[in-house]
């Protein structure tokens, strides 16, 4: 139980890092181009549901991440978090390409686009209410001086008598990327995602050790880590506990199996749980023959591994709302699939 405990809490410290990293990758380019990114994407609806799905269908959870980081930010709709979570299997698209690679890229791409469509549908439904009710921050200012995030003259300068917050910044986040390359935190191997979550990590320590006081007291220290940090990590961590003492006292491959004729509901209930691991029993049994597609289909509809988990610290109620959309296109998905046959 010892050993599961220091699991979770060094999962729950590297989901917290990446998504504070998107913040911080966020609030960085929205001021070094005067808030000229955040328009143009915002003012195209259609190019949000493409690079939403397409974030999605990256296997793994950090594509996930970038997304509700920016819709935190109020910069995509509520429908482009809903294509990029069904367009998304998590950990669980490297099992799936490992297993059955060929019909594992068919059905991202057929995620990807069940999730544009779902998309669109919920945002012309639901209208102006898509949006967060958590984080409107990313600020532009006119001063070109006080936001220049890049200045080689005042580097040096900066770090001879460095401020706490971005002593104590340069110092994590170096600590950090030390624990990465180590294997302490993050995957155990060498990887894409390891590689990827280094590059972040050095990209940050690039920020915080460049960037003017003014940027790094504002938009970094007071915004990302004291705002959204503390919020992030208790979340997440408290959901990844309750997961596994779940998994822990209950035998889910028996509750799966009990009925054949609640295979799709139950595949939507287990798509449900915000974690990379449950879901792996479907793809295990799909890749036997024992499941048909519609049900592998459903449920990887349906669960999106741990990239809705930072958004419960800013609203449960648009978590449960996007859960609750998924779960409605899964289900509609898996009853056609069903009746054709599949």
């Amino acid at each position: 139980m010892t050993v599961a405990f220091w699991s979770i809490l060094g999962k729950a410290l590297t989901i917290t890092w990446f998504v504070a990293a998107m913040m911080i990758l966020v609030e960085y380019i929205n001021v070094q181009t005067e808030g000229r990114w955040r328009k143009a994407l915002a003012g195209s609806r259609w190019s949000q549901y493409v690079v939403a799905a397409i974030l999605g269908a990256i296997p793994g959870c950090l594509g996930a991440f970038v997304v509700v980081a920016l819709y935190i930010h109020r910069s995509v709709t509520m429908g482009a978090v809903v294509a990029c979570m069904i367009a998304t299997s998590g950990d669980e698209a490297f099992v799936m390409l490992a297993m059955f690679p060929g019909r594992a890229v068919l059905l991202m791409l057929a995620l990807a686009v069940v999730g544009i469509l779902a998309g669109m549908v919920t945002d012309l439904v639901l209208g102006s209410s898509a949006q967060v009710r958590g984080c409107d921050s990313l600020e532009v200012h006119t001063a070109a001086v006080e936001c220049r995030c890049f200045d080689p003259d005042s580097i040096l300068e900066q770090l001879r008598e460095p401020s706490p917050a971005r002593g104590t910044l340069i110092v994590f986040t170096a600590l950090f990327a030390l624990a990465l390359a180590a294997g302490a935190i993050g995957p155990p191997n060498w990887n894409w995602i390891r590689l990827t979550l280094l590059a972040v990590a050095l990209f940050v320590l690039f920020v915080v050790t460049t960037v003017p006081e003014h940027f790094l007291e504002l938009h970094l220290w007071r915004h990302v880590v004291l705002q959204h940090m503390p919020r992030i990590f208790l979340w997440t961590w408290a959901a990844l506990f309750a997961i596994a003492a779940l998994e822990y006292w209950t035998a889910l491959d028996t509750l799966i199996s009990t009925s054949h004729k609640m295979l799709l509901v139950t595949a939507a209930t287990i798509g449900m749980v915000p974690e990379s691991g449950p879901h792996l029993f479907f793809v295990t049994l799909y890749d036997r023959g024992v499941l048909p597609v519609s049900i592998l289909v459903t449920n990887s509809i349906v669960q999106d591994g741990h990239g809705m988990l930072p958004l419960l610290s800013y609203s449960w109620r648009d978590f449960l709302k996007i859960k609750a959309i998924n779960v409605l296109v899964g289900l509609v998905v898996g009853v056609i699939l069903i009746a054709l046959g599949r």
